[in-house]
């Protein structure tokens, strides 16, 4: 076990909590984590993009002049990629972008990108994250009193309403429940920050 201190959003502390090794003292691997944040950008690509190939295009098949006795080329279909207006060749098409990676690698990428955090000293736990007002001003106040300019914020189950709404229109800070929790997330932020429900559920999920 590892120990952290806890602190309250007003910048106090509220005693230390006790961190499972086996999620947040692991020796940070970047070979996961890569495939794991890979495997996280290529599953929300849209892959919406298509060109009309020559069998979509609105246009007659039929050939364009006899075969013999013109002194030009030999053509069939105006569809043809050559010609202006034509379809195109080798265009791409819609797909999906997403690829397989067994879930036991996604599990410890996620282990890895905690004890990332944790071996950076990038990783803060608040006691209870909520807001008694919802006013954003307070909240970065609490904020940058914290030293936190660039974070992800993970609560529990349930997030405090005051607390999301006071949060998300601070610039450069997320925050998520601890369902959303995930590796590209964890890693495009400079800083941590763990619900103590959040750090339960997460000794829970890995039990």
């Amino acid at each position: 076990m590892v120990d952290i201190k806890i602190k309250t959003l007003s910048g106090g502390d509220a005693g230390t909590v006790s961190l499972a090794e086996e999620i947040f003292g692991l020796e940070p691997r970047a070979d996961i984590l890569q495939r794991m944040v890979r495997y996280q950008l290529a599953k929300r690509q849209q892959g919406t993009h298509q060109t009309l190939g020559r069998a979509e295009i609105a246009r007659t098949g039929a050939k364009l002049y006899k075969q013999k006795g013109t002194g030009r080329a030999r053509h069939g279909s105006a569809r043809a990629p050559q010609f202006r207006g034509g379809g195109k060749a080798h265009g791409p098409v819609s797909r999906s972008h997403a690829h397989d990676l067994p879930k036991k690698l996604r599990q410890l990428a996620l282990k890895h990108a905690l004890s990332a955090k944790f071996k950076s000293d990038s990783l803060i736990v608040i006691d209870d994250l909520t807001s008694t007002d919802g006013k954003t001003k307070a909240m970065a106040a609490h904020f940058n009193g914290l030293g936190l300019k660039n974070a992800l914020v993970i609560g529990g189950a349930e997030l405090d309403g005051n607390f999301a709404r006071s949060a998300r229109a601070i610039p450069n800070i997320d925050v998520l429940p601890i369902q959303g929790i995930n590796v590209y997330d964890i890693l495009r932020r400079q800083t941590l920050v763990l619900s103590k429900a959040a750090v339960e559920a997460l000794e829970e999920r890995f039990k």
